[in-house]
């Protein structure tokens, strides 16, 4: 069991991370896929991502294999939060750990291999062999999904600022059930170690990751700025239409209908089917059916909570929205009129796309 120990300080502090971390979902599915856990949800990425890994040199593999096992520890240097401002900088924090850090975390992993040795000695080329590594991985496994693990992790942004408007901080950590349990003052969750980590009003950084398995993880040093990384609830299908695939075509050609236009400005702040009737002055029924096929064109991502499904536009329905702002269709009165907000991309090295379970810390 982890249990996180809140005071009013850190309920003030408490926040969710803007976009899904591309360094934590680096570690997270380099330890999914060394697994077969979640088949159904991660078969097709899976496929993908070995497809593409294959063409890495053989010592990069073997590098990411180790630095991220299946099972165990990854080292908490990692996952730097530098990386909230794209992989290049993640990447370059990770390149940049003291030595004595390197050298610590690395000694608390299990079985490590003797030629990691340079690594935690801090050896240039060895770093810039990691460097390599990370780069490569993320750029063969993750960048191809990135703008569907964007809808996933905005869909779940979209929950969480609903309960957080509606309840304040206590309720935003209420909503993260089932797998994480809010008995004030403690948050706590199931773990493969039994730990308490006092935030001594530092707060606590929520990162909702894609491919966070089951549970929750957060860092091994509890010096370090409090992280809890958790699973979102990934919708059917969660790569269609971000990867493409030969039904995109029919999937936008769908779209073209009467009316969508409108429900593409009504989901722009995030809604429920009911509140997306409502304002579009339509049934149920059929708020849900362009809902449906809009999700099904890679424009809005869906999540259930409980009885309630909340939609959220995905970037590629942002960038539509934003690209026809001077030439908006109109809706229906009781629809909010929000400006475009977008979240910025994540950014990476020249000509790449910058994007970036579980092993317990």
């Amino acid at each position: 069991m982890l249990r996180l120990h809140f005071t009013k300080d850190d309920l003030l502090k408490t926040r969710v991370a803007r976009e899904p971390d591309p360094l934590w979902e680096t570690v997270l599915s380099a330890h999914l896929l060394a697994k077969d856990q979640g088949q159904a949800v991660f078969s097709h990425w899976r496929d993908q991502a070995r497809s593409r890994l294959g063409r890495l040199p053989r010592q990069e593999l073997r590098l990411m294999r180790t630095i991220a096992p299946p099972r165990g520890s990854s080292p908490d240097f990692l996952n730097p939060p530098e990386a909230a401002q794209g992989v290049s900088e993640g990447i370059e924090a990770v390149l940049t750990t003291p030595r004595r850090r390197l050298r610590a975390e690395i000694g608390l992993m299990d079985s490590a291999p003797t030629w990691l040795r340079p690594i935690a000695d801090g050896e240039p080329d060895a770093l810039r062999d990691l460097g390599r590594a990370l780069h490569g991985y993320f750029d063969s496994a993750l960048a191809p999904f990135w703008p569907a693990v964007r809808a996933q992790v905005e869909a779940d942004r979209a929950l969480r600022a609903r309960a957080l408007l509606t309840g304040g901080t206590e309720a935003l950590l209420g909503s993260l059930r089932p797998t994480i349990h809010w008995r004030p003052p403690v948050l706590e969750t199931d773990y493969p170690v039994d730990r308490d980590v006092h935030l001594e009003g530092r707060g606590l950084l929520l990162v909702p990751s894609v491919f966070c398995w089951r549970r929750p993880i957060t860092l091994v040093d509890p010096t370090l700025p409090p992280v809890l990384t958790y699973p979102v609830a990934r919708s059917a299908g969660w790569w269609e239409g971000q990867y493409g695939g030969p039904s995109r075509e029919r999937a936008l050609a769908n779209l073209l209908g009467r009316g969508r236009a409108a429900v593409l400005r009504t989901v722009e702040s995030g809604c429920t089917t009911t509140e997306l009737a409502r304002r579009m002055g339509v049934s149920a029924a059929t708020a849900s059916e362009h809902a449906r096929i809009m999700r099904e064109a890679g424009l809005l991502a869906s999540v259930r909570d409980r009885n309630t499904v909340v939609h959220a536009l995905t970037p590629l329905g942002v960038d539509l929205l934003a690209a026809n702002s001077g030439h908006r269709p109109p809706v229906d009165a009781a629809s909010s009129s929000h400006g475009t907000t977008g979240a910025p991309p994540v950014r990476g090295r020249r000509g790449r796309q910058a994007i970036g379970n579980s092993s317990h810390r």
